[in-house]
């Protein structure tokens, strides 16, 4: 089902880019995403003070909680990890939360969106696994018995190989299905009535996926950095 009204695809048409937009809106609004995050980091930047006020004090308290529920998974040799966890987190969120404003698509109901997404943790994972394990850690691979090599060998990569499926479908599955209701809704009843409470349930949405993408992710990094049994 067709969004009924996307904003900057309107915009892109004007300017001679409609067949562009249409087929790709995703990356748009990706784009807007991007843009917004970078925005607001760099005002969030100049802002910091050694006094902070309470729009810094609620967002230390706010970033602060998600490194302590982080550290309370990974321990804290996976501190180092957040600034990647926490931008996933937050990328994802954002990506999310943008599609309840009129005229915008959320990325994230994009599958290519969330691929992207899901590669980018995963392919990490071996990196995190390689940092720490070496050569070795070809040994989380293998089994605890050499002649059932074979046998675990192809169960594990089939396993990491389905978390990347297991990340992009649940998060793509689940917003889209969000923007599919929205659309119907705005069919039969109109775009000032009907929508509100699904939007409402859009906000809360959004947030479960974003965080149960985030707690996936911490737990696989976490499962590298753990020595092979």
């Amino acid at each position: 089902m067709e969004h009924p009204y996307l904003f900057l695809v309107k915009l892109f048409e004007v300017i001679g880019l409609g067949s562009f937009a249409h087929h790709y809106p995703h990356v748009i609004y990706s784009w807007v995403v991007m843009a917004i995050l970078i925005a607001a980091g760099a005002l969030a930047a100049k802002s910091v003070t050694l006094v902070p006020g309470k729009g810094q004090n609620f967002f230390e308290v706010v970033v602060g909680g998600i490194e302590d529920f982080m550290i309370s998974v990974t321990g804290e040799e996976g501190r180092w990890l957040f600034p990647l966890a926490a931008t996933v987190f937050i990328y994802i969120l954002t990506c999310n939360l943008i599609g309840l404003v009129p005229g915008f698509f959320p990325p994230t109901a994009n599958l290519n969106t969330t691929l992207s997404c899901a590669l980018v943790v995963v392919i990490f994972t071996h990196v995190i696994g390689v940092k720490y394990h070496g050569a070795k850690y070809i040994k989380h691979f293998m089994g605890p018995i050499w002649w059932m090599v074979p046998i675990i060998m192809p169960i594990e990569i089939i396993g990491h190989l389905a978390r990347i499926l297991s990340l992009s479908f649940r998060l793509f599955g689940n917003m889209m299905g969000h923007e599919l209701v929205l659309g119907i809704l705005f069919f039969l009843a109109g775009a000032f009535f009907a929508p509100l409470p699904i939007m409402a349930l859009g906000v809360f949405v959004a947030l479960v996926q974003a965080f149960v993408f985030f707690l996936l992710s911490i737990m696989y990094f976490t499962g590298a950095m753990e020595h092979a049994h």
